[in-house]
């Protein structure tokens, strides 16, 4: 654990990348591994910020922008789209694993019509995914994360706390979340009590998607049987 003291002014607050009694660590050099339509704030921030996208990536509405880049610039780790339930929700897990001082996670935007994005990432912390690699409880269509290896999710579900604003496109709301996040005190943020907790105590997880299964979303649910899995393990 490193205990960093450069300061940065946010706001009119200032967030530490280091505070008295607050463990942080630095990220290791491939972070984050995945690419994506993100932009990346303060290594040492307790929260990344998932902006759902329904619409084409080519017609990215004004408000999604505002809500990504409010997020960074009040103080957020990472910020970015997230449209599809499979090979986008892999490539979030994989990029916040990379960072342990990433603890909380802000949903916002439009529920993605179809694929049910917001709906599939609530269940995903909430239930984790079966034997068959599907997300428990889900009504997402194609929910499958058969990219990543079953502990990295396992340690997603453990190092974050879900802020679910989901359907909330008010970009004061994101900022006030995120800015709830670094505080050294508790405080409240609509129904919960946030502060910066530090980092995860266990060491960064690296990992890049595989894409052994490059279009998640042609793979009915009744072909994923036994053999299918094992083949994934092995």
């Amino acid at each position: 654990m490193l205990r960093i003291t450069q300061e940065k002014e946010i706001d009119g607050a200032v967030l530490s990348e280091s505070k008295p009694g607050i463990s942080k660590v630095k990220p290791p050099q491939e972070y984050p591994p995945e690419e994506g339509r993100y932009l990346r704030g303060n290594d040492y921030s307790p929260v990344a910020v998932v902006v759902l996208l329904n619409a084409p990536y080519e017609k990215i509405p004004s408000e999604v922008e505002g809500l990504v880049r409010v997020a960074v610039e009040t103080g957020a780790a990472l910020a970015g789209t997230l449209q599809t339930a499979n090979i986008g929700l892999e490539k979030v897990v994989a990029n916040v694993v990379a960072n342990p001082n990433i603890r909380y996670l802000v949903l916002c935007g439009r529920e993605v019509e179809g694929h049910k994005t917001g709906d599939a990432l609530t269940a995903l912390i909430k239930n984790g995914v079966d034997a068959k690699r599907i997300i428990i409880g889900t009504n997402a269509p194609t929910a499958y994360l058969f990219n990543i290896p079953l502990r990295v999710i396992e340690r997603f579900r453990k190092q974050i706390t879900l802020i679910n604003l989901l359907n909330v496109v008010d970009p004061e709301t994101n900022r006030k979340a995120v800015w709830s996040c670094y505080q050294e005190e508790p405080t409240k943020f609509m129904d919960y009590t946030l502060y910066d907790i530090g980092a995860y105590p266990e060491p960064a997880i690296c990992c890049k998607i595989t894409l052994r299964i490059k279009k998640p979303e042609t793979i009915e649910e009744w072909e994923i049987d036994e053999e299918f899995v094992k083949k994934l393990e092995d």
